[in-house]
């Protein structure tokens, strides 16, 4: 098994494990940078954590299920 098939066999077991924090800190972080900018960037603040949670969700080894 090469490096990286093992480092994303462990990626995957912690998005397994943790991903429904993951997300929270996903958006914890969206809403503190929204806040920062004045809400004049919240349209791309917005597409990017929306971006960020789809390649979790893709990340994610369980069946049928977000992670949010």
């Amino acid at each position: 098994m090469s490096f990286l098939s093992k480092a994303k066999g462990r990626l995957r077991k912690a998005v397994d494990d943790h991903g429904d924090t993951i997300s929270r800190g996903i958006d914890r972080a969206a809403s503190e940078a929204d806040r920062r900018t004045g809400g004049k960037h919240s349209a791309r603040i917005t597409q990017a954590s929306g971006q960020a949670k789809k390649a979790l969700d893709g990340l994610d080894g369980r069946q049928g299920g977000d992670v949010r």
